[in-house]
């Protein structure tokens, strides 16, 4: 049976609504296309916004017609209507155990801190490496980032940035030397959760994501290490933490977080006179 599409009216009073079905119609595709260019236009160009505009338009113009004056539908074949309703009852399923909260394992913390002390080492070798290739100093990273937090860096040209200043050598340290252990840390209990290859993850992935999330925010944290960033180093010196950090972490092997257990006998708290 060929569909044919019914008016409101004989629909009414010849076929009844539920012998009847809405025809296909890719009006809502079409809109749903033309609104993701237009949020991709935020971020590229004019062109992408003049399309988007378009797309949607269109894609409106088909849903409206698909719908008034009257909704477009088709007949449901007889043969389809004789059939019997499939079966979609299923057995109950087995019970299973719910899923743990927290990793039941994770890394030693001292192994975490070894891990981003050495890996915040080689990124400054990188960081450093750049300094020398480009700029001729090694200072230059180190007071870029001391920057963050000393107001009197952003005011300096770039001769005095290239200098050795000791204030801002120690804030730098310390400001590097924080971040790296906290990251050493956090790869404790994120590396075991990953599925595979923790170790490719944790030095590739995370790095890339670390990366995007400073590109879109330094210019507000930093802006004077935003005007001398090269991307490709600093993306170079986020992956030689990371697999220097991850296989760090990864050989101190695994402890038992205690997982389910009351936080004193996690702690280890005496009671009772009993440890």
């Amino acid at each position: 049976m060929k569909p044919s599409a019914y008016s409101s009216s004989s629909r009414a009073n010849e076929v009844p609504y539920s012998r009847a079905i809405p025809r296909p119609s890719a009006g809502p595709l079409v809109t749903a296309l033309g609104i993701a260019l237009l949020g991709a236009a935020i971020v590229t160009n004019m062109y992408v916004l003049v399309v988007g505009v378009g797309t949607a338009l269109y894609g409106a113009v088909l849903w409206f017609r698909a719908i008034f004056p009257d909704e477009r539908l088709e007949e449901i074949p007889d043969e389809l209507l004789r059939q019997a309703a499939p079966d979609y009852s299923v057995a109950a399923p087995a019970r299973v155990e719910a899923r743990p909260a927290f990793p039941q394992q994770m890394h030693p913390i001292r192994g975490g801190i070894r891990g981003g002390l050495v890996g915040g080492v080689a990124m400054a070798i990188v960081a450093c490496a750049w300094g020398l290739s480009e700029h001729h100093s090694v200072w230059l990273p180190i007071n870029l980032l001391a920057g963050a937090v000393v107001p009197g860096v952003g005011l300096s040209d770039q001769q005095a940035l290239e200098l050795f200043h000791p204030g801002w050598f120690m804030t730098a340290a310390g400001i590097h030397a924080v971040m790296s252990i906290a990251v050493g840390l956090l790869y404790t209990t994120a590396l075991p959760m990953m599925p595979r290859r923790p170790l490719i993850t944790g030095g590739l992935l995370v790095p890339a994501i670390v990366t995007g999330l400073v590109w879109a925010s330094l210019g507000i944290v930093n802006p004077t290490l935003e005007r001398y960033i090269s991307w490709p180093w600093f993306l170079a010196s986020q992956f030689a933490f990371g697999v220097v950090c991850g296989w760090i972490v990864g050989r101190t092997g695994m402890i038992s977080t205690r997982a389910g257990q009351p936080l004193a006998q996690r702690l280890q708290v005496e009671q009772g006179g009993e440890r």
